[in-house]
């Protein structure tokens, strides 16, 4: 468990990879996790059944739980409640997550994304989900954050109560124009993971968060 007192500053939230296998995926956040600081790991089914997610799901959250990190699943309210996850991943109308808000919280965090324009964003605000991630999880397939996502990362910080979420690129350069915006938080996927050092690469993305993100007020 990383014992480091917690940072002032933007955290990362690492979205977990594609994996064939319980073992492959338990490596993975095993040695990312290794690597420092990280505030939640989200836990995406991808192409895995139903079967097959539980599986890998109870595998992982208690890796990332024992690493003092919050596991989320992201799109099934089932499997988040079989294996005690910390949180559900939720997107889809407004109307959708403030159920979702009003049945889980606060017993379990209670985040969503994939918000294209301010419009959606501001919908989704008033049913006061505990965070918004403005990205595609698995859309970070180019070498830099997405505009429209460093966008509406810098109006929303600046202006709403609610912590968001900045999908990062595929590389960790993408880190300092993205936490410029003052998200709260940094999606990091294939730029940790893609790699063959994801602790290395958790190790530099909190070093380039020192250096780069703003610090936040006591």
């Amino acid at each position: 468990m990383n014992i480091e007192p917690t940072p002032r500053r933007c955290r990362i939230v690492l979205i977990a990879p594609p994996a064939a296998s319980g073992d492959e995926l338990a490596t993975l956040l095993d040695d990312a996790l290794s690597g420092g600081d990280v505030a939640s790991v989200l836990l995406p089914a991808y192409e895995a059944d139903e079967a097959l997610f539980q599986t890998l799901a109870e595998i992982a959250v208690p890796i990332i739980q024992n690493a003092g990190v919050a596991a989320i699943i992201v799109g099934s309210t089932q499997i988040a409640g079989r294996v005690k996850a910390d949180g559900l991943h939720i997107e889809g109308p407004a109307a959708d997550i403030a159920a979702n808000v009003t049945r889980f919280s606060p017993k379990m965090i209670v985040g969503t994304g994939n918000i294209k324009n301010r419009h959606t964003a501001l919908e989704i605000g008033e049913a006061q989900p505990d965070y918004v991630l403005f990205g595609k999880i698995g859309a970070d397939n180019k070498p830099e954050a997405h505009p429209r996502n460093i966008d509406l990362a810098d109006w929303w910080a600046s202006m709403v109560e609610i912590p968001c979420i900045i999908q990062a690129g595929n590389t960790l350069d993408s880190i300092p124009d993205a936490v410029a915006t003052g998200a709260e938080f940094i999606a990091l996927g294939s730029a940790v993971f893609d790699g063959a050092d994801p602790a290395g690469a958790v190790r530099e993305a909190n070093r380039l968060l020192d250096e780069h993100a703003p610090k936040f007020e006591e």
